[in-house]
């Protein structure tokens, strides 16, 4: 599942409380931590708690929209600090630290579909990205050669990250009603899709044994 990366020296529930009310699935990295850290773990978006040390998290705001104009970040900051930097010129959304989870699940669904130059035709998957109208899927920036129903199968457990799918749904959903197929179909471009993601990325599609499959970016 994506997830979000918290740059802060305090603790989440301290950074910003609501975030556990959000559900979100967080990784954390000190406010020290070089942008180049951060870039490689390849998060959905990036919090930077600025409350504490606003200079530091400006300046490592500043070098991740120049070193990754792509990754959606966000900045947390109080209400006396609004006006202590240009957070607009470096950061794509802004929480105060009283912000609810209901508020934050909204601006971070705002934030991913505004930021970074994504389109509504695109899913992201960890370092991977697909895209519905153009059938162009890449991973690390490497092309990959997918037949209609590879894509396909990707597209439909992309499009829902986490979430389990079985075997019949799958073939219903991507085969159709009118395939004769049995369920190995399903396993054969599975494998097919794992041999061209490789080694470092096969994981995005992971087996859940007895059940089927999902689409996840966590190393299990």
């Amino acid at each position: 599942m994506a997830f979000y990366l918290l740059i802060s020296d305090a603790a989440p529930e301290e950074a910003l409380p609501g975030l556990r009310e959000a559900g979100f699935d967080l990784k954390t990295l000190p406010l020290g931590a070089e942008a180049a850290r951060a870039i490689e773990l390849a998060p959905r978006a990036v919090l930077v708690d600025a409350v504490e040390l606003p200079g530091r998290a400006f300046a490592l705001l500043s070098e991740l929209r120049t070193r990754a104009v792509e990754l959606s970040s966000a900045v947390i900051v109080r209400d006396d600090q609004l006006e202590a930097y240009p957070w607009h010129e470096v950061s794509h959304e802004l929480f105060l630290p009283s912000a609810s989870g209901a508020e934050i699940r909204a601006r971070a669904a705002m934030l991913h579909r505004r930021a970074g130059g994504v389109s509504e035709d695109e899913l992201r998957l960890g370092s991977l990205s697909l895209n519905t109208s153009t059938y162009r899927v890449t991973v690390d920036g490497r092309p990959l050669e997918l037949t209609y129903k590879e894509f396909e199968l990707l597209r439909y457990l992309t499009a829902a990250p986490g979430r389990v799918f079985t075997r019949g749904t799958l073939l219903r959903e991507v085969w159709g009603y009118d395939f004769y197929g049995g369920a190995r179909t399903v396993d054969v471009h599975v494998r097919r899709l794992r041999a061209k993601l490789g080694p470092e990325h096969e994981h995005l599609i992971e087996t859940v044994r007895g059940v089927g499959y999902r689409a996840t970016d966590l190393l299990l």
